[in-house]
């Protein structure tokens, strides 16, 4: 390994990883490796839990003409201890009628569920817990595993609203997990492995100083598109977000939920969140490369981040911006939009593969894509009736 400044800054800590554990017998140094990291994963996306929400509140509030958070701390910034120290010292209240086993055990299967996702998620050069062959797989395996977690929290609460809720989430996460694993296979078609970090090592490099990252082809522009849409219903993110609808559910799947547990399922939805844009990251944004050349003299870590960070932006964008959806439009928009432009993005990237270098294979894969688009577009718009907005003002 380079002992320069620049790779030490890179490999910073792993060195510190190594130091630690090299004080132990050499029959203990993997196992607590694998411990080390754990903790590391465990402690760091938490902290930046807090820091999300943080900006998420202060972030909505500069869109809707408010202040948000601004009573502890200077300019509110210690508002996240404030909310954790009130979710650990709030009453747990638990229905009579409840399942108390179950209606204990969802909030943690999420939880647990959700940090199993980072395992696998190369967050540097050489940093990730488990490099194995069938990373994807893993990822969008524990990924599917919430689902139960929700189901569990709305039945075993013996509440109508949280049943409902968690029967929209349920049917909600399956329409669009089809979608975000059909727009995930035309990376694996593409690198030809299901490994993240060779799906990252595929994207690192460079034409002059401009990076070989797939969201510079249509299929991967398209892909990444797809990808976020359907990220942003597994989340339950606005405008996806009616498993906890307000104004009609009250507060959906979690409704009988309060104090510590309900703080877990926040904790697992933004953590959830972490791990979605740092898949997204890894597939099409080139994962922990940089974005320019000479800018890798800056750690890897470092960029994984900042994508993830800025990811994390553009979801608080995108729910200060646009209105919850009814339900038959998300089921329509999954099943009739999304899925559909994911499987022509497949025939896409497959004419992408086998037509060769060259401009003709950019304007073919564009044109295809294009037209899709357009074509399901006005034919959903007939459909439905769709038409231009026309505003009157009242006489």
């Amino acid at each position: 390994m380079s002992t320069t400044p620049t790779a030490t800054a890179d490999q910073i800590f792993i060195l510190l990883k190594n130091w630690l554990v090299h004080f132990l017998p050499a029959a203990w140094q993997p196992l607590a490796g694998v411990v080390l990291c754990v903790v590391a994963i465990v402690g760091v996306f938490p902290g930046l839990f807090a820091v999300s929400v943080l900006l998420e509140r202060k972030g909505l509030g500069r869109m809707q003409n408010r202040y948000g958070p601004n009573r502890v701390g200077p300019h509110g910034i210690f508002q996240p201890i404030a909310d954790g120290l009130k979710s650990l010292t709030k009453e747990d209240i638990v229905p009579f009628r409840a399942d108390a086993v179950v209606h204990f055990i969802a909030p943690l299967v999420l939880v647990v569920a959700v940090f199993m996702g980072f395992a696998v998620l190369p967050m540097g050069r050489n940093m990730v817990l488990v490099d194995m062959d069938a990373g994807l797989l893993f990822f969008f395996a524990m990924g599917a595993s919430t689902e139960l977690s929700i189901f569990m929290a709305g039945w075993s609460s013996r509440n109508k609203y949280s049943l409902l809720g968690a029967m929209r989430g349920v049917a909600q996460m399956i329409s669009y997990e089809v979608a975000l694993l059909m727009s995930s296979v035309a990376v694996v078609m593409i690198t030809g492995s299901l490994s993240l970090t060779k799906i990252v090592g595929a994207q690192n490099s460079y034409s002059g100083i401009f990076p070989h990252w797939y969201v510079f082809t249509p299929w991967g522009f398209a892909g990444l598109l797809m990808f976020s849409i359907a990220a942003m219903a597994e989340t339950n993110r606005s405008p996806f977000d009616l498993p906890e609808g307000e104004s009609e559910l009250v507060a959906g799947y979690f409704t009988e939920y309060s104090g510590f547990k309900f703080a877990l399922f926040f904790l697992g939805e933004y953590v959830g969140m972490f791990g979605i844009a740092g898949m997204a990251t890894t597939l099409f944004l080139g994962g922990w490369s940089a974005p320019l050349s000479f800018l890798q003299i800056l750690p890897s870590w470092f960029w994984f981040f900042s994508k993830l960070m800025i990811a994390m932006c553009l979801f608080i964008w995108i729910r200060g911006t646009l209105p919850r959806l009814r339900q038959d439009q998300l089921m329509n928009f999954a099943w009739k939009f999304v899925l559909p432009m994911t499987l022509v993005n497949l025939a896409d990237v497959a004419i992408w593969r086998f037509m060769g270098e060259g401009w003709l294979r950019w304007v073919a894969c564009s044109a295809m894509l294009l037209a899709a688009y357009v074509g399901m577009g006005r034919v959903e718009m007939q459909r439905g009736k769709i038409g231009p907005r026309s505003y009157r003002y009242a006489e």
